[in-house]
């Protein structure tokens, strides 16, 4: 796809709306602590967004299933992320492990990520594809991309990776005005501003395949989906709120799909294209 690359100017600029979500583990471990410094965070672990209940239940399932069969290169990066302050936005490792196998169940071999940060869940998918699959990977920051790809390539698997840094709108425009990118991808990943996920959706449906899976993150909202209205959100756990509403309303009746939302990490929806 590297000829539509020279077809289209991407910016690196961040909106502000993105700007404010990547601010969400400073306001979650606030939110967590009380505002109580000297309290410990409930969930220790980087990329905790899990909805169970208990906490030693989900520690339970990482150091049982997860962390026993994560790959090196994987645990290398996820105790990199822990160390940038917004690494509350990484895939949780049940959800890498998660999206490897079913990457694996389906034979996906073309895939796209829109919304990369510092790479866990692009990696995951990396690892999981035959040795000429391909991965179209779009985030609006290189830089954080940057942190995880010197592991990536230490993995033997960057030459999967086609990186493009900008917004990913504008990119998908044009694949769709290029009739040839209809239906061509195996699988889809979105892990990237919320307000912009029915656009994506209305996009991403041409352009995965018939019996293809697009999987959309985050679409149970840190469980405030079911919060009362006056229910004290963090603030921008409110403005993305009615955004992921609208989506899995919107899901939830669009007849070009099969969908299945599970409560991996802070809740994974896919959808596989039926028509």
């Amino acid at each position: 796809m590297n000829d539509l690359g020279h077809r289209i100017k991407l910016t690196t600029s961040f909106s502000n709306k993105f700007v404010d979500f990547k601010l969400k583990h400073i306001d979650h471990m606030a939110a967590v602590n009380n505002g109580n410094e000297n309290q410990p965070a409930k969930h220790q672990e980087v990329g905790h967004k899990s909805l169970l209940q208990s906490d030693a239940l989900y520690q339970y399932i990482l150091e049982t299933s997860v962390y026993p069969r994560e790959p090196a290169p994987m645990k290398e990066l996820r105790e990199v992320t822990a160390k940038h302050p917004w690494n509350l936005m990484t895939t949780s490792a049940d959800e890498g492990q998660f999206l490897n196998l079913l990457l694996k169940l389906i034979n996906a071999k073309n895939t796209m990520e829109i919304g990369v940060y510092t790479g866990y869940s692009l990696l995951s998918t990396a690892l999981a594809l035959p040795d000429d699959g391909k991965i179209l990977a779009l985030d609006i920051n290189r830089k954080n991309y940057e942190i995880g790809l010197p592991i990536i390539q230490k993995a033997g698997v960057a030459h999967k990776i086609d990186f493009r840094e900008g917004p990913a709108l504008p990119l998908l425009d044009q694949m769709i005005e290029d009739k040839k990118f209809y239906g061509s991808f195996d699988f889809i990943f979105v892990d990237a501003d919320k307000d912009n996920y029915l656009n994506y959706h209305k996009r991403l449906i041409d352009l995965v395949k018939i019996g293809g899976v697009i999987g959309y993150d985050n679409t149970l909202w840190n469980g405030s989906l079911v919060a009362p209205p006056d229910a004290p959100l963090r603030k921008y756990v409110r403005y993305y709120r009615d955004f992921v509403l609208e989506l899995n309303k919107a899901l939830a009746a669009d007849p070009r799909v099969e969908i299945c939302q599970l409560p991996v990490g802070d809740g994974i929806t896919l959808c596989r294209r039926v028509s």
